[in-house]
């Protein structure tokens, strides 16, 4: 029996003789497949090849875009674009559910809890991009919120072409991603590509060795709100961003707040923010809570708010600007600009000279005896001396134009520019003089904006042959919440309290910025009872906006509260 098992073959379920063909066909088909599957597979990978993400149009809708850029960047796990879960709203217990649910239920809904409660923990751990929709359409994004995992050059990459389209995109959110300085030059760079509505930055939890947060708040820079708490920020930094804020030559223009709360800045980090604050302009809002500032911080911070002494190299460039302020008014006058031309005029021609200025007698003349009659020859009146302000640059006389009334002859150069300033009379003319003066009056107020912004023209007191400037009155909230201020530096608030609160009641400040509006000091090294910080509570309570707001507030809900006590009764 032995024998007749073993003499089939090695195993028992081996086919017949007459089958062992089959068997070999079967090992050839099973090549074969081999091959078509490695064919097939090849097919992919080529397939693959012009998948680049460059090639990639992207369609508005982030979380399409990131996922397929993503994709084709060879990442195979990725976070997911989520909506952003907002805080439930306020729960009222009714009476029924005040009532205690049975045994069996409470068995099953703490199992069901525990399941549930485990899955929440893994998704709320699990990378995610949580958006905001401005409404229900995924293209409507206005704000990002990226959380606890690192942000890497290659998603910087991504984002760098799945944000831009995004139009209505606000705010960028980054809390603890890792950034090194590297990577924040890579993001700073994104930012110029993103819509013109991105305002808010926001980049906490991320210090940096080289402490290079000062490179968001650059002339270029479109950042409004900038957020920088728990970055380790020392004095360093802090003079960084000072300069950042602004220097003799140099101002950020756009940054309308800043937080710098819970880092390490101390007293030379407190000067150097406030030497920023001397010629800053924008800065309406300034937090630094929770840092090291001390008495000396304080007093520095406190002596920017009130009238401070320019220092040596800011009264020279002071001096300077106003000689380039007054060189600019002496171009613009047309006094200047009219007796100028008038006089080289005269020496080249004497007889054309002495006839413009006898018919230039005459034009001064006539206007005060046709105003009456009719304003619209006045209108065209000003409409031609607006054109001859402008041609004066050129060399040529605003005078000239009058000897072409009696004779056309005698004209010469000017009589290509004749038509465009004498027939005052077509409705033509009026709307291209209305158009001239308009952009001269634009052009003059851009002028007279950009250099009210320079805090070095602003009117100075001089006292004992010191230049004294106002002080920074359009700063509003300063956050000084637990430093370690005393009731010295208190002293040097109360003092800068004190002067702000009595200029806004003056004249002078009818028209422009009052001051600071709120001022927190809280849980620092100073009783509650101290004077000086009652009296600066006092000095402010007025004139904090919320204060105003509330008991507008409390009226509105004690309304009908008294109603219905009222009914119930």
């Amino acid at each position: 029996m032995s024998g007749e098992t073993s003499a089939p073959g090695t195993s028992p379920r081996a086919p017949r003789p007459g089958t062992q063909k089959t068997s070999g066909t079967v090992t050839k088909k099973g090549e074969r497949g081999t091959k078509e599957k490695q064919t097939i597979n090849l097919q992919p990978v080529g397939e693959e090849e012009p998948k680049n993400p460059e090639e990639y149009q992207c369609s508005g809708v982030l979380e399409t875009d990131f996922a397929e850029l993503c994709t084709r960047s060879g990442y195979t796990d990725f976070p997911k674009v989520v909506i952003r879960p907002r805080p439930h709203p306020t729960f009222v217990p009714s009476a029924s559910m005040s009532e205690k649910p049975a045994l069996d239920d409470q068995r099953l809904l703490s199992g069901s809890c525990s399941l549930n409660s485990m899955e929440s923990k893994y998704v709320f751990f699990r990378p995610t991009i949580q958006v905001e929709l401005e409404q229900e359409d995924p293209k409507s994004v206005k704000e990002i919120y990226i959380r606890g995992w690192k942000v890497e050059d290659r998603i910087l990459g991504i984002f760098s072409k799945c944000l831009p389209p995004l139009s209505q995109l606000q705010a960028i959110n980054l809390w603890k991603v890792g950034l090194t300085d590297k990577t924040l030059t890579t993001f700073i760079a994104l930012l110029p590509l993103c819509s013109s509505t991105l305002r808010k930055v926001s980049l906490e939890g991320n210090p940096l060795q080289e402490q290079s947060y000062h490179k968001l708040m650059g002339l270029d820079s479109t950042i409004a709100h900038l957020s920088l708490r728990n970055n380790n920020i020392d004095d360093y930094g802090a003079q960084l961003l000072g300069q950042a804020l602004s220097t003799l030559h140099s101002c950020n223009r756009t940054l309308v707040s800043l937080n710098l709360g819970f880092n390490h800045i101390g007293d030379e980090g407190a000067g150097y923010i406030a030497n920023g604050l001397r010629l800053n302009r924008s800065l309406l809002w300034l937090s630094l809570a929770h840092n090291r500032i001390g008495d000396k911080g304080a007093l520095k911070l406190a002596e920017v708010l009130r009238p401070f002494e320019l220092t040596h190299i800011e009264v020279v460039e002071r001096r300077r600007l106003l000689l380039e302020k007054g060189t600019q008014e002496r171009l613009r006058s047309p006094s200047s600009s009219r007796h100028g031309d008038s006089k080289t005029d005269r020496d080249k021609n004497p007889v054309i000279g002495a006839s413009s200025a006898a018919l230039s007698e005459k034009t001064d003349k006539m206007p005060p005896m046709k105003t009456p009659k009719s304003l619209g020859k006045k209108k065209e009146k000003s409409g031609e001396m607006v054109k001859k302000e402008e041609k004066s640059g050129s060399g040529q006389s605003p005078t000239q134009g009058a000897p072409k009334k009696e004779d056309a002859s005698k004209a010469g150069k000017g009589k290509a520019s004749i038509p465009e300033q004498k027939p005052a009379k077509g409705k033509g003319t009026k709307s291209g003089s209305k158009e001239k003066r308009s952009i001269l009056l634009e052009s003059e107020l851009v002028a007279e904006t950009t250099e009210m912004v320079n805090p070095l023209l602003e009117p100075v007191a001089h006292r004992d042959g010191k230049v004294y400037m106002p002080g920074n009155k359009v700063l509003l909230h300063l956050n000084l919440l637990r430093n370690r201020i005393t009731e010295v530096g208190l002293d040097g608030f109360l003092t800068a309290v004190r002067y702000q609160v009595q200029f806004s009641k003056s004249k002078a400040a009818s028209k422009g910025p009052v001051g600071l509006l709120w001022l927190s000091l809280a849980k620092n090294y100073f009783p509650v009872q101290c004077p000086a910080y009652t009296m600066i509570q006092e000095l402010l309570l007025p004139r904090d906006p919320m204060n105003k707001a509330r008991p507008r507030e409390e009226e509105a809900v004690a309304f009908p509260i008294t109603t219905w006590s009222f009914w119930a009764l």
